[in-house]
């Protein structure tokens, strides 16, 4: 069983030791909440710690929290960002308080929530623009076309992608489908369908890789940089994703990896997808989360700004 360094502040060595699960357990008994709180303090820092994991940090510093932060805002509402970093200033400063690790968190903000609709997406022309970026005469474009394609057809999350195998691609009926670990989640519960022009680019990948065996990773960083032979990092999507935006000519601060999400919601609806349809593909717990693209797709639709100019000029 994995137990946590018994150190004061007095003895505290130079270089921290790894934080550890029971760590993780100490706190959440310490803080004083009531059992919701306890809860979602308790998820945020379970998310945390499974960044951490994902991108091979053992000793975090206060730059690796920053880069945390930007990850949330990628994957999540402002909401979930604010609360997941109250619960990582919490955890640090208790870790300092109790002598264990440095308080590299502090002061280190959460995300500014804004009450309206401002999630970026992009137009199926975009997408188009983007995914032409990718020198598909060269392994490395392969993977960034068939990566870009799955996220915006599938509406993946960066951790969805990172979490898939090659084993996950597989059929259903008469469907090819990739069965997917959702955020939070500890198994492949869910799946989506791939459509046959994202499946062949998917394909035309693997296809530069020889030896593979069905629990490699779907998409890797083409060395052997992270853990298991190479796996992206979230933050390796976050980039190849940003890379290409910029490079198709889409360098505005809210277009992240997270936006290609978005952009399927959109897409689908756009292309007479029913809540229900666009729930389901998307993988919303909730239908409200999926009305605010109906809502906004809508709203844009809305031709009173050209009746007016109309009227005007």
């Amino acid at each position: 069983m994995e137990h946590a360094p018994t150190l004061t502040a007095s003895t505290a060595p130079a270089q921290p030791p790894p934080l550890s699960a029971e760590l993780q357990r100490r706190f959440i008994a310490y803080i004083d909440a009531r059992p919701q709180s306890l809860a979602a303090y308790g998820k945020g820092i379970k998310r945390l710690f499974q960044w951490l994991e994902a991108e091979d940090i053992p000793h975090p510093r206060r730059e690796d929290i920053l880069e945390y932060r930007e990850y949330l805002k990628a994957e999540y509402a402002p909401a979930t960002v604010s609360l997941y970093m109250t619960a990582a200033r919490l955890f640090f400063r208790w870790t300092a308080q109790e002598g264990f690790y440095p308080d590299i968190a502090e002061r280190i903000k959460g995300a500014k929530i804004d009450r309206g609709h401002r999630k970026g997406y992009f137009t199926s022309q975009a997408v188009k623009s983007i995914i032409s970026t990718a020198d598909r005469d060269t392994a490395t474009g392969k993977r960034d076309f068939a990566l870009i394609a799955l996220m915006a057809t599938g509406g993946l999350r960066c951790i969805e992608i990172a979490r898939a195998n090659i084993e996950d691609l597989t059929t259903q009926g008469d469907s090819t489908i990739l069965f997917i670990q959702g955020k939070g989640k500890d198994e492949r519960t869910d799946w989506i369908k791939i459509p046959e022009q994202t499946e062949t680019a998917i394909r035309d990948y693997l296809a530069t890789r020889p030896n593979t065996t069905p629990k490699d990773p779907l998409f890797t960083c083409g060395g052997n940089r992270h853990s298991e032979q190479g796996r992206l990092t979230t933050r390796s999507i976050s980039r190849i994703c940003k890379t290409h935006f910029r490079a198709a000519g889409y360098n505005d601060s809210r277009l992240t990896a997270h936006s290609l999400r978005h952009t399927a919601a959109t897409l689908a609806i756009l292309a007479g997808a029913t809540l229900i349809e666009t729930q389901e593909h998307l993988r919303h717990a909730s239908p409200t989360t999926t009305m605010i693209y109906i809502n906004e797709t809508n709203k844009s639709k809305n031709p009173c700004a050209q009746q007016i100019a109309s009227a005007i000029f």
